[in-house]
């Protein structure tokens, strides 16, 4: 039992000497600027990679199974327990999108386990116009996003990862293309009952802008942990997301924070305890995966940054929320997820794996 404890905190060093570097290196690496997500550009890279990390609110997942779709978007889970399996995802988004993934993974004993993935995010077909209103016929637009993942297992607890990820735009008869990287650690008990991953994601830059201006990918300082109890039917997740970014808070015209009194011209807001924990509570997701007899899985997420971006001014709705289930046979899996995004419209994921 001494052994065992000496070992697990053996492994708690490696993935705190993991943080320090992924921590003080990666807002260098972008271009000495933290950026958070979903204020810059290609916004595909922000997308859930697989149905069952949307079920759960997630970008990212810290398990260890034989889902390849999760390697996609946590390399450090790359293992050769995912050798010769492939996935195929779908999402049909608003207005017309559509966002897909393809994901295969290959072991090679002394290199180390690989997946190969494209992610493809569509836009539609649009009309075309010039200056003077004369149309120019119809165009498409679309991200498309390859992706080279590498992990590698340290010891019994800690495993590595890297993907590599260019990325190529192509809007009308423009072309603009860019360089990710992601870097992951995850330690993992001897018991495979509690995971976390830290990871630095999107560090890079644009190679070829669009007119001259380069944009920035939306780098992202994260963790993400899961945890069984041993005799439990489910496994509680959560996440801790842009921690590079304490204040994810903005001024919402739709939604005011404060209030200015028309009589006395006294603006009213939110107390300081109040806005501390709403700064605090946009940085956590938690969710929850139910399992039956290791064949049918239940998931619920939930996010609070996404529900108070995404709520309408006196009008319900279950942005924040997303569900999902999926069954599992010998070498097949399917998973299907909801995220409620905004009031208008849900997104629905389906992905497909199996064993080749």
């Amino acid at each position: 039992m001494k052994n065992k404890i000496l070992k697990e905190k053996g492994g708690l060093w490696r993935i705190a000497i993991c943080a320090i570097i992924l921590s003080f290196f990666s807002p260098f690496l972008n271009i000495l600027k933290a950026q958070s997500s979903g204020v810059a550009a290609y916004s595909v890279l922000d997308l859930p990679t697989s149905a069952r990390s949307a079920g759960l609110g997630f970008d990212y997942l810290s398990l260890y199974d034989d889902d390849v779709s999760l390697t996609l978007g946590n390399p450090s889970l790359v293992t050769s327990l995912h050798n010769n399996r492939l996935a195929v995802g779908y999402t049909n988004l608003f207005a017309g999108a559509n966002f897909g993934s393809l994901a295969y993974s290959r072991d090679f004993k002394q290199l180390g386990s690989f997946t190969f993935g494209l992610l493809f995010d569509s836009y539609g077909r649009f009309e075309g116009y010039d200056e003077a209103d004369n149309p120019t016929g119809s165009f498409t637009a679309a991200d498309y996003v390859f992706s080279i993942g590498w992990g590698r297992a340290i010891d019994d607890y800690v495993s590595i990862g890297a993907n590599f990820k260019p990325v190529i735009s192509h809007y009308e008869n423009y072309t603009a293309v860019a360089f990710g990287i992601d870097l992951a650690a995850t330690f993992m008990s001897l018991d495979k009952l509690f995971a976390a991953t830290l990871m630095g994601r999107n560090i890079g830059a644009q190679v070829l802008t669009f007119a001259g201006t380069p944009e920035r990918l939306p780098f992202e300082l994260s963790m993400v942990g899961s945890y069984k109890l041993q005799d439990a039917p489910f496994r509680l997740m959560f996440a801790l997301t842009e921690l590079q970014t304490w204040d994810l808070t903005y001024d919402d015209p739709l939604n005011p924070t404060t209030h200015t009194d028309p009589f006395t011209g006294e603006v009213t807001g939110p107390s300081a305890v109040a806005a501390f924990a709403d700064k605090l509570f946009r940085h956590f997701n938690v969710g929850i995966e139910l399992n039956i007899r290791q064949t049918v899985f239940a998931r619920l997420g939930y996010s609070y940054r996404q529900m108070v971006e995404m709520t309408a001014a006196d009008a319900f709705n279950l942005s924040g929320f997303s569900i999902g289930f999926g069954i599992r046979a010998k070498k097949f899996e399917f998973a299907f997820s909801r995220n409620g995004y905004h009031l208008a419209q849900a997104a629905n994921y389906i992905n497909v794996s199996f064993r080749l």
